[in-house]
């Protein structure tokens, strides 16, 4: 258990920070050597505590709180793990150099969608709507994507390389429904969450110094070789060095190679084998052709700055968590896209509910008009009537036709959101018919206290989630910004030797007699007693050494360290201000849905009073007793109170799915299968709760209303 904040978590993954090289004692000790043997380094080398804090105040770091929900590696919309090389370490070592392939993205929708068009039409129940979001959302297949970058980040960390950078933002191409993480139809006002995860510089954070502290070794082994031919032949100045000869030929053959390797814990081997094969007609060489072998092996060990398997294994540490991030920034995806459709869907049937009130609005002026035309004929209404009458069905047309484009505007942002091919001529002219209607049925989070709804964000949010495990990255900033205020101090060893050969060169002279050797003066030596005699200590090459750089004043690493731990009490700040937020979210999403159900039951009962009204006021109109003024306000008391009730229900429908959103339950109510999601292969359609069908009747016309 630990503490952070005024909150208590359990520590979870703490492996994953912990330093693994030398101890602090150790490292107090070596420092205090460093210091000595320069002690002639001015005061203001050391690291500076702030004013009335201790050294151990300034140095302990709280442990991050870990909601952690997300498990790495689990998400993938193929079977292929990118944090794995392609190739085999015993395998065939070509695969290491083959380029990787990546299959081209499906622009076709999938076979759910197909099925779904009967008639010329698509009956979509909401559940559908969402099973094909998920199988063919752009956003989603996008964001899909950043799995497997992820994973290729973690292979480069493992390799020694710095990291790329892992994306984790929201994808927000999906015309319609909502941009907004909380939608506020009613309540206390809410507030927005700026994006969270690892963006840089998000919510007012500045996260400048990430990665800082000293490059990890390369730990990918490379071989390096260079072959090389040369012939050359040079005029000489002085033929006394050359046995009167006034040019000298040389053929030289290099065949060098070389073995550098970086290990864990701040090493590094590097070896290297160098051969000459020379041949020459210059006297004064014994060989000709002549082997000239050099071999060296040098192992360097950091003692300070650098030292330690966790310093250098930190990039891989943080590229796991960003792998984290991501997962969660996918649910986040899925979460956001999800309630967009949703949006969307109660849109569409607001639209489709609208045509029919306006259709219903439009046969009741109509017959009205009739009514009173025959009356004019028989001379019981004023010609005024019968003009007010066509006034009114004209008022009516014009409303019918906007609602009717309305309504095919929205069954284009549906099928945008739910197909990738919009091109498919029997898709593009299908309508879209939603078959489902939200029940007003309270729902268990409505009257649930609202502690457990808070506690219940907190442990799901995925916000909080990549907030969290951003922390744990700048914790790994920090540690690495330490190290990196350390002098430079390495040991090292080497071992190496050189041997030479060849044949008795046929223009060597003795310089002693002026004449050449006589045959066989000086015994050829092949190339491999050369080899040989690289390893058996007959010409030793060894040594050991110290090298010590130590920074005087140490401004750049102080500054780095200062602002690396400035950011990350501001990342400490905005994670508790991530809570509130969260809170009040919490909180408006509950009184939002509240008010909503009022408004629906008073919407309702609106309805039926305009109802009764109209048709007690018609009544009173065959009588003689009314008027078709007072008759035609009532139709228009009518029909702003239908509009009311569809407003009402899609108010209703949206808050709910909002508060599943904020609660970041939407995946566990609907039955969302998240691995589902990542391949985009929807094995069970979702459940949809607090759903029921549409009433069973005639579907609105979309033909346009004809004059009279």
């Amino acid at each position: 258990m630990y503490r952070f904040g005024n909150r208590v978590f359990e520590q979870q993954d703490a492996t994953a920070l912990r330093p693994q090289g030398r101890s602090g004692v150790q490292l107090r000790a070596l420092a205090a050597v460093m210091l000595t043997l320069a002690s002639c380094v001015p005061s203001g080398f050391a690291q500076q505590n702030a004013p009335g804090t201790t050294e151990k105040e300034a140095s302990s770091l709280p442990s991050a709180p870990a909601p952690v929900l997300t498990q790495p590696f689990d998400l993938r919309q193929s079977e292929r793990d990118f944090s794995k090389p392609s190739g085999r370490l015993l395998g065939d070592p070509i695969d290491w150099y083959k380029a990787t392939t990546i299959a081209k993205a499906s622009f076709v929708n999938s076979v759910r969608l197909v099925d779904l068009v009967k008639d010329g039409k698509i009956y979509l129940s909401l559940s559908d709507a969402i099973a094909l979001a998920i199988e063919n959302n752009y956003d989603i297949a996008i964001s899909r994507y950043n799995l497997d970058i992820a994973d290729t980040d973690i292979l480069r960390a493992k390799s020694g390389a710095a990291l790329l950078g892992a994306p984790s933002g929201l994808v927000t191409g999906t015309l319609g429904g909502t941009s907004t993480t909380l939608i506020t139809g009613g309540g206390p006002g809410g507030t927005t969450m700026g994006s969270g995860g690892a963006g840089t510089g998000a919510a007012g954070l500045t996260l400048t110094t990430n990665g800082a502290g000293p490059l990890p070794a390369q730990f990918d082994p490379s071989v390096t070789g260079n072959i090389q031919f040369e012939r050359a032949r040079q005029p000489q100045s002085n033929t006394f060095f050359s046995g009167g000869k006034t040019s000298l030929t040389t053929n030289t053959n290099i065949y060098n190679f070389a073995y550098n390797q970086g290990f864990a814990t701040g090493a590094n081997l590097a070896v290297s084998l160098t051969n000459n094969r020379i041949t020459t007609d210059n006297p004064f060489q014994v060989y000709s052709p002549l082997l000239n072998s050099i071999f060296k092996a040098t192992v360097t060990q950091h003692l300070l700055q650098g030292a330690g398997i966790w310093v250098n294994h930190r990039f891989i540490y943080q590229a796991k968590n960003d792998r984290r991030i991501t997962d969660s920034a996918f649910r986040q995806q899925i979460l956001y896209t999800v309630n967009q459709v949703e949006n969307i869907y109660w849109a569409l049937v607001s639209a489709y509910e609208d045509v029919q009130a306006k259709d219903r609005a439009l046969q009741q002026s109509t017959k009205l008009d009739e009514d009173t035309r025959k009356q004019l004929q028989i001379g019981t209404m004023a010609p005024l009537d019968v003009v007010q009458a066509d006034s009114n069905v004209a008022t009516d047309k014009q409303a019918l036709i906007a609602s009717q484009s309305n309504l095919n505007y929205q069954q284009q942002i549906m099928k945008q959101a739910i197909a990738r091919n919009l091109n498919d001529p029997a898709l593009e002219a299908a309508a879209v018919i939603p078959t489902d209607r939200v029940s007003i049925n309270e729902i268990p989070e409505e009257s649930e206290p609202i502690e457990d709804l808070v506690q219940t964000a907190f442990k799901n949010r995925p916000e909080l989630e990549q907030a969290v495990l951003t922390l744990r990255n700048d914790e790994i900033t920090l540690k690495g910004a330490r190290n990196n205020l350390l002098p430079t101090l390495d040991v090292y060893g080497f071992y190496g030797s050189s041997a030479l050969g060849g044949s008795q060169s046929p223009s060597g002279i003795n310089f002693q007699t002026g004449q050449p050797y006589p045959p066989g003066t000086f015994p050829e030596v092949t190339y491999g007693t050369v080899v040989q005699h690289l390893f058996n200590s007959s010409a030793p090459d060894k040594g050991a050494g110290f090298n010590l750089t130590i920074p005087i004043r140490n401004r750049q690493a102080q500054s780095v360290q200062a602002r690396s731990l400035i950011e990350y009490r501001q990342s400490e700040l905005r994670l508790e201000q991530l809570y509130t937020q969260i809170r009040m979210q919490v909180v408006n999403a509950q009184f939002a849905l509240t008010n909503d159900r009022a408004q629906v039951k008073a919407a309702i009962a609106a309805r039926d009073y305009a109802q009764q009204s109209l048709d007690a006021e018609e009544k009173k109109l065959h009588l003689g007793a009314s008027t078709t003024a007072n008759v035609l306000l009532q139709e228009r008391n009518l029909a702003t109170a239908e509009n009311n009730l569809i407003t009402a229900n899609a108010t209703y429908a949206k808050d709910r799915a909002s508060l599943y959103q904020t609660l970041a339950t939407t995946l566990q109510n609907y039955g969302i299968n998240l691995n589902d999601a990542a391949t985009g292969n929807v094995t069970s359609a979702p459940l949809v709760p607090g759903l029921q069908p549409a009433k069973k009747g005639n579907e609105p016309s979309m033909k346009a209303p004809g004059g009279n």
